[in-house]
C-alpha cells in the first residue's frame, strides 16, 4: 500500500491460486453463507451476506468478471492492507491486472466490473470499513513484477509469468515489450498439484492434502516418507519440462535470451534445481502487487504534473 496525496493506492494480484497485496497472500476460495458461520476469521459481511474467503482455490476462468468473486476477493485485499494500518475509513486507488493475452480486451470491463460501487462498506474480522473507491488503473501481468528490472534488458528477454492457472509470455528487446509476442498458456503450477494428486493415488491408492504439496513446493520441513518424495520429485521435473518445452515452443533460446521468471512457478523452478542458463527467479509471489503499486504511483504523479492521460493511470 502507498500513499500518494489523502489516496492509498493498493495493488491487488487476483490469482487464481491466490489473492495477493503487497503485503499479504490468501488462497483465493470464495464461499457465501446466508447466515453466521460458527469461526468468523477472514469473513466478509457485505450486502447481508458472510462471505468466507481462503478456504481453496478459484476455478480458471478466463474472465474474471463472470462472477461476484473477483470483487469479494477485492475488498479482503483492500481491508487486508488497511488492516495493517489500523485504517478502516480511506480513499483508496486500485491497482490491478489481467492476463497479457486478455488484458487488451478486459481492460474496460474488469475497471468498470471493480468500479461498481463508489463508495463501499462492508464487515472484516468485526470491524467495519468505509471505502471511497477514487480510481482504478488496470495493468499487464508478469510485466509490472520485473518494472524494475526493465533497465537491465538488454538484447532479447523473455518474461514467464507462472501463476496456479496459467503461464504468461512475453519478450522484452532493448528494454521495450513486443506484445505481438504474448502468449498464455494453462500451465499453471495447479497442473503439477494435479500430476502429483493422480501419481501418488495411482502409486499408494491414497489422496494428498494439497499443503503437503505446497510445503514440498516451497522446500519447507514437514515429515514426509521417502517414496512419497520420490514420486514428489518426479512429478514436479516432468512439469518443469513441460514449461520449458512451451517456452521453447514461443522462441525461447537459452543461448541467446535472458529469461525471467515470475510468480509461483519460479517458486518451484527455483526449489527444485531447474535453473536454465542466465535465468533470474523473481520468488516474490507479491511482485505483481508491488508492481501495479509503483505503476500507478508513477502514473497519478504524471497526471498531477500534467504531464499524464488521467484515464490510464
Amino acid at each position: 500500500m502507498i500513499k500518494f496525496n489523502d489516496t492509498f493506492i493498493i495493488g491487488i494480484d487476483h490469482g487464481y491460486g491466490n489473492l495477493k497485496t503487497a503485503n499479504t497472500v490468501t488462497p483465493s476460495g470464495v464461499k457465501i453463507h446466508e447466515s453466521e458461520p460458527p469461526f468468523k476469521k477472514d469473513v466478509l459481511e457485505y450486502d447481508g451476506k458472510y462471505i468466507c474467503i481462503g478456504e481453496n482455490h478459484k476455478f480458471f476462468v478466463d474472465d474474471k468478471t463472470a462472477d461476484m468473486d473477483n470483487y469479494y476477493l477485492t475488498l479482503y485485499g483492500i481491508a487486508q492492507e488497511l488492516s495493517l494500518a489500523g485504517i478502516t475509513d480511506s480513499h483508496v486507488h486500485l491497482a490491478v491486472g489481467l492476463s497479457l493475452m486478455w488484458y487488451s480486451e478486459q481492460r474496460e470491463n474488469f475497471a468498470e466490473y471493480l468500479r461498481q460501487n463508489q463508495y463501499v462498506e462492508f464487515g472484516y474480522n468485526g470491524k467495519t470499513y468505509h471505502i471511497h473507491i477514487d480510481g482504478i488503473s488496470v495493468y499487464p501481468q508478469g510485466y509490472c513484477a520485473v518494472y524494475d528490472k526493465l533497465r537491465d534488458m538488454d538484447g532479447v528477454n523473455m518474461i514467464a509469468d507462472i501463476g496456479n492457472g496459467t503461464m504468461n509470455i512475453l519478450k522484452v528487446i532493448d528494454h521495450k515489450c513486443i506484445i505481438d509476442s504474448c502468449r498464455t498458456e494453462k500451465l499453471g503450477v495447479e497442473k503439477c498439484v494435479f500430476r502429483i494428486r493422480n501419481a501418488v493415488m495411482n502409486k499408494f491408492h491414497e489422496g494428498i492434502d494439497e499443503s503437503i504439496i505446497t510445503k514440498f513446493f516451497r522446500n519447507e520441513e514437514q515429515e514426509l516418507p521417502e517414496e512419497y518424495r520420490k514420486v514428489m520429485e518426479n512429478c514436479t521435473a516432468d512439469y518443469c519440462s513441460d514449461i520449458l518445452a512451451a517456452l521453447y515452443n514461443n522462441e525461447y533460446n537459452s543461448k541467446l535470451m535472458k529469461l525471467y521468471v515470475v510468480g509461483g512457478g519460479a517458486v518451484v523452478m527455483s526449489n527444485h534445481n531447474i535453473n536454465p542458463p542466465n535465468t533470474t527467479f523473481i520468488t516474490d509471489i507479491c511482485a505483481n502487487a508491488k508492481g501495479y503499486e509503483f505503476q500507478a504511483k508513477r502514473n497519478l504523479r504524471k497526471c498531477a504534473d500534467g504531464k499524464g492521460n488521467k484515464s490510464q493511470a
